[in-house]
């Protein structure tokens, strides 16, 4: 799967473990209205994982950015400093 593949180990433990908890509350629980909130949980749990790796990604981008600047940076101060 590639939500495997995109996060990290931890992440990927945590959906499991969320699905099998939640698979498990199905067949001891059965249909009953316990099952919203057991599927709300699940949702929860991999909701979250999804905007960690949102944010991690978003981090990324602005430390790329950031190097670019201070990289820019110090071509200008090099430049001021050769006149």
């Amino acid at each position: 799967m590639a939500i495997f593949k995109s996060s990290d180990p931890w992440a990927s433990i945590t959906i499991v473990l969320s699905f099998g908890l939640f698979a498990m509350a199905l067949f001891v629980k059965g249909f009953t209205h316990d099952l919203l909130l057991e599927a709300g949980i699940f949702l929860v749990s991999v909701k979250l994982i999804l905007m960690a790796k949102k944010n991690r990604e978003a981090e990324e981008r602005l430390e790329c950015r950031l190097a670019q600047i201070e990289e820019l940076l110090r071509q200008l101060y090099a430049q001021q400093l050769g006149r």
